[in-house]
């Protein structure tokens, strides 16, 4: 079972996922900083996996307040929010979570609650957090499981597993173990995801450690693979959707959706709830990330393109909402029109 982030009584212990697949080291981070540069530094990454660091960040920010005066939490509280917002700013469900810590501090300080109890208070919530993503993931394995047909093979793109969330699941590899937990017969297609190798690196050794089939080939394969044949889904994550069911996801997805409409294959998105947001009604207002160019111009310290040569290192794309078979989500599955069925998923 993976779990890729646990709260210790020392601090938020992280497992650092730029070391997979050759070494598995975890590091305690016994600050709000600490997580927020785990955060930025990609020692986690993922978007549901974001939202629960962010969690646990708020509560560790709460934990080293040495004052007695409440409002001085609060002010306190404020910058470590403003600090872990600062660190990624596709992924919604690092904001949801920062709200929704802010909005349970507020909830304690209007009932009077001391400074001790407010901090309690605080990492329950963080904790709680953490469970409700497990718990979500479960159930989008369930639904989504019930979308792929036996003997079918599944392309993804970037790693969308349980190392990308709260643990355990996943989202889009959450899906095929759904689908295997059914006694399916199922075999997966990663593509390498270049240039951060996210399927190279985590896909293929969560698989591996599953004894899920696996077979492994670079970005630009995908189609040709398609054409052969070999894929009968494709199943992905989300950073972020759109009220209108726009995804950003790793880049590279837009050209995998393209490429499965061409071929008639199915283009599933897996998320919780937490990665919708209504308040972006659609993909062109949603944030894209650009990263070190160093990811792109070296792999470690190799050098592999010319010094001074012009880069472009955007870390994500958006896929358009007609590309997209349908949204599995923890209360169920979203279709087009999916400014109606995602919208009526936050009133069930």
């Amino acid at each position: 079972m993976i779990i890729p982030v646990k709260w210790t009584d020392e601090g938020v212990n992280m497992l650092d996922q730029r070391l997979l697949p050759t070494e598995e080291k975890w590091l305690m981070l016994k600050t709000y900083n600490d997580v927020a540069a785990g955060i930025r530094d990609m020692v986690v990454r993922g978007a549901p996996a974001i939202g629960v660091s962010a969690a646990y960040g708020v509560a560790l920010g709460a934990k080293q307040f040495v004052g007695t005066n409440v409002v001085d939490l609060e002010d306190e509280l404020d910058y470590v929010c403003e600090v872990l917002g600062k660190t990624r700013p596709t992924a919604v469900n690092l904001f949801w979570a920062i709200d929704r810590m802010k909005r349970t501090f507020h909830k304690a300080k209007a009932e009077g609650r001391s400074i001790s109890e407010i901090k309690q208070t605080l990492l329950q919530d963080a904790k709680d957090i953490h469970e409700e993503d497990i718990e979500s993931q479960r159930l989008i394995a369930q639904f989504g499981g019930e979308l792929i047909e036996d003997n079918s093979t599944v392309l993804t793109h970037c790693n969308a597993g349980a190392l990308a969330t709260g643990g355990v699941w996943g989202t889009a590899l959450g899906v095929i173990r759904g689908a295997v937990n059914q006694g399916k017969t199922i075999s997966v297609i990663a593509d390498e995801t270049r240039p951060y190798m996210q399927g190279a690196r985590l896909t293929a050794w969560e698989l591996l450690q599953d004894q899920i089939p696996v077979r492994l080939i670079t970005d630009s394969m995908s189609g040709h693979v398609m054409k052969n044949g070999d894929v009968q889904a494709v199943v992905v994550g989300s950073d972020r959707i759109a009220a209108n069911g726009d995804v950003a996801n790793k880049i590279g997805t837009y050209m995998v959706a393209v490429l499965a409409r061409r071929h008639g294959i199915p283009f599933y998105v897996a998320a919780p709830l937490s990665t919708v947001d209504l308040n972006c009604p659609t993909g062109d207002q949603i944030p894209i990330e650009e990263r070190d160019i160093r990811e792109i111009t070296h792999v470690k310290d190799i050098q592999l393109a010319p010094e001074g040569i012009d880069v472009s290192n955007y870390a994500f794309d958006v896929t358009p909402n007609d590309l997209i078979t349908a949204i599995i989500t923890e209360k169920g599955v979203a279709r087009a029109p999916y400014v109606e069925s995602l919208k009526n998923m936050f009133n069930e």
